[in-house]
């Protein structure tokens, strides 16, 4: 359905639940129900151009890959983003066109068919990238019936799978390894119809490329299609992107929230900007350039044992954090399963990042903690106030947004006449919503209502709505978590 933001002078086409939040039904905000995080990613193996569900560290290393080389990021990254705790993680993986499968030809046993030698089955991996670059098969008979042939599979040194020809030819192995639901690693073409692969040890397949390293602007830019029509609820980049990359995520975001998508994207800096003595002015500068509450922007890197990770890759444990949280749950001074971080900054420092819109961590001398969940606006636009620098309030306002708007399109929308009853139902069902909230200490008990909004329904309405129009006008104080505390003492 549409939904959005809307205007008494501009109103939308498309039928939906459209809101506008002004200053006074904000005040802040908190990271709604556990949600869903996409990290872009690079990796030496696995789908390309798809969303790929992660629930574990063993599942980075099946579906990609458990290594750095070549570019790939997409370990430390998804990695990075599991401890965070999302619901659900999603990775979405690029490559350029020079991203290759690999391959292996198998060739025939003395003379069956053709002359001895020739090409029988062509096998290839099944992703793109160099991990296939280490695979092997064994051709040999079967270990516990010689009278059948079997191809066995290695990864390095690991058997990964055993496919099994009774009569050893190339057809009835393509057959075997096509028709095998759980094979995720190869894909087989009989060359010659009849034909036997020969006996053959640690056959190694070659030709694997990764395609990571000619990534341009325009292929995240390209991604961005397809993120707008897949559901989640925060982004994260893979790496410190430029700020002409920068710039566009952040005119994509800003797009996709009007329209209704309740997103946000978490971005980060290089080594080289985390490490450096003017870190927080880089930090600080990167957040006014982009400076909307739908971006966070990390300052600073993290170390665990002897890894450290840029502030870019920890855009994706931030995003996970967010989305893990529940929505009377803050960011701020939560501690972490960090080490340290990479530089740590002056408490002078600290104030700046606070001020100039910059989510950093900080040692306090036993745990790492994030100091404040703030997202990346400096200056609140018309309409705006301080709450719009909290994530945790633009994560209660998007909660709220997208929870009413699921439910005007579940029951309402071309569901109820719209009469003053069909209004008072619709009312009764949001303050019912807002109370749940209030029971749960997202907003303030006593602090909310939802009317039809008097300029519309007034005894005497600036604008009269057109018959399949409801317009609603909700107050809300929403609830925030203690970050300072302060206390005079007297000593007698």
């Amino acid at each position: 359905m549409a939904s959005g933001t809307w205007e008494s002078t501009n109103k939308p086409v498309l039928p939906g639940l459209y809101m506008n939040f002004e200053a006074a039904a904000a005040s802040a905000i908190q990271a709604g129900n556990r949600g869903t995080v996409v990290v872009l990613v690079k990796g030496n193996w696995g789908p390309v151009g798809e969303f790929v569900e992660i629930g574990s560290e063993t599942a980075i290393s099946q579906h990609f890959s458990g290594d750095s080389e070549n570019g790939a990021t997409a370990y430390n990254s998804l990695y990075l983003a599991l401890l965070g705790g999302p619901k659900k993680l999603l990775a979405y993986r690029l490559a350029d066109d020079t991203a290759k499968s690999s391959s292996l030809v198998l060739k025939a046993a003395g003379a069956t068919e053709g002359t001895a030698g020739a090409n029988v089955l062509q096998l290839d991996t099944k992703y793109t990238g160099t991990r296939g670059n280490g695979f092997t098969v064994t051709v040999q008979p079967n270990l516990t019936d010689s009278t059948q042939q079997e191809i066995r599979l290695y990864e390095g040194t690991k058997l990964v799978r055993t496919f099994v020809a009774k009569d050893g030819k190339a057809s009835s192995f393509a057959k075997a390894i096509n028709e095998d639901t759980d094979n995720l690693w190869i894909t087989a073409k009989a060359l010659v119809d009849g034909g036997i692969p020969a006996n053959v040890a640690n056959a190694a397949f070659a030709g694997g490329a990764s395609g990571n390293a000619g990534l341009a602007n325009a292929d995240y830019i390209e991604a961005q299609a397809a993120l707008e029509s897949e559901e989640f609820d925060v982004l994260a980049l893979d790496f410190a992107a430029d700020p002409a990359l920068l710039k566009s995520f952040a005119a994509w975001i800003k797009r996709v929230r009007s329209e209704g998508k309740h997103t946000v994207a978490v971005v980060g800096g290089t080594a080289a900007d985390d490490l450096s003595s003017k870190a927080a002015t880089i930090a600080a500068t990167r957040s006014l350039s982009l400076n909307y509450e739908g971006i966070i922007n990390v300052g600073t890197g993290v170390r665990i044992g002897t890894t450290d990770y840029t502030s870019a890759q920890t855009s994706a444990y931030v995003a996970g954090l967010i989305a893990g949280q529940r929505l009377n749950e803050s960011t701020t001074y939560h501690i972490t399963p960090f080490d340290d971080v990479t530089r740590r900054w002056t408490r002078s420092e600290q104030e700046q990042a606070v001020k100039n819109g910059v989510f950093i961590f900080f040692h306090d001398g036993r745990q790492v903690k994030a100091l404040r969940g703030v997202n990346s606006l400096v200056i609140p636009a018309a309409g705006q106030n301080n709450a719009w620098k909290k994530i945790r309030s633009i994560r209660v306002m998007d909660a709220i947004n997208g929870d009413l708007q699921r439910a005007a399109e579940d029951s309402y929308i071309g569901k109820v006449n719209n009469t003053e009853e069909g209004r008072l139902a619709l009312i009764g069902a949001m303050k019912e919503y807002l109370n749940l909230l209030a029971q749960s200490s997202v907003i303030e008990a006593s602090g909310f209502d939802v009317i039809l909004d008097p300029a519309y329904y007034g005894a005497a309405p600036i604008l009269r709505p057109e018959a399949d129009q409801v317009f609603l006008q909700w107050n809300v104080k929403l609830t925030d978590v203690m970050e300072q505390l302060f206390g005079t003492f007297y000593v007698q």
